[in-house]
C-alpha cells in the first residue's frame, strides 16, 4: 500500500538581539518606537521576528542558519533590510522544490506594546514569503519581568515554519 500523505517539513527558529540606544527598533519590517528610545543592535536591521522565521525556513530543509548565508562579518549585509533577506531565503526554499505552508512566531518583549503592530507585521511578512496573511501567525508576550527580555536588555523571538514539497 502506498501512502498519499504529502511530503512535509517543519523547522524552528530563534533569535535574540540586545536593546541599545541609538538604533531603530524594527520588528516584522515595521519601525516602532520604544518608550526608552531603544532599538535592536545587530549587523543588519536586527529584526528578530524575521530572523527567527528565516532560521525556521532554513532549518526545515537542514540548510543551516542565516549566519551561513548572511554572515555578520560580511560588510554587504550591514544595515540590511531583513525582509529583503527573507525573500532570498524563500527563493532558496522554492529552488529546492518546497513551498511555505505557514509560519508562526512569538515575540518576547516587555515594551513597547506590540499588539497594535501585529497585523502590519503579518502583512509585510506574508507579502515577502508569497503567502496570504492568514498563513503568517505573529503573537507577542512579555516575560513577566524575568530574564533578559523582562529586564528590557533585549527582545527575542521563536518561530516555526511548515513546508510542503511542490
Amino acid at each position: 500500500m502506498t501512502s498519499s500523505v504529502p511530503s512535509l517539513r517543519i523547522g524552528n527558529g530563534y533569535d535574540i538581539h540586545r536593546l541599545v540606544p541609538g538604533r531603530p527598533l524594527i520588528l516584522g519590517g515595521q519601525q516602532l518606537e520604544h518608550p526608552a528610545g531603544l532599538g535592536l543592535d545587530g549587523h543588519s536591521d536586527a529584526d528578530v521576528l524575521v530572523h527567527a522565521i528565516m532560521d525556521a525556513l532554513l532549518g526545515a530543509l537542514s540548510l543551516g542558519d542565516i549566519g551561513k548565508y548572511f554572515p555578520p562579518e560580511d560588510p554587504q549585509w550591514k544595515g540590511a533590510d531583513s525582509l529583503v533577506l527573507l525573500e532570498q531565503v524563500v527563493a532558496l526554499v522554492k529552488a529546492r522544490g518546497w513551498c511555505v505552508v505557514n509560519v508562526d512566531a512569538v515575540l518576547i518583549a516587555e515594551r513597547p506594546k506590540l499588539k497594535p503592530h501585529i497585523e502590519a507585521m503579518r502583512s509585510a511578512i506574508a507579502l515577502r514569503i508569497g503567502v496570504a496573511p492568514d498563513q503568517v501567525g505573529v503573537k507577542a508576550t512579555t516575560n513577566e519581568k524575568l530574564g533578559p527580555e523582562g529586564r528590557e536588555e533585549g527582545i527575542s523571538c521563536q518561530a516555526v515554519a511548515l513546508l510542503q514539497a511542490l
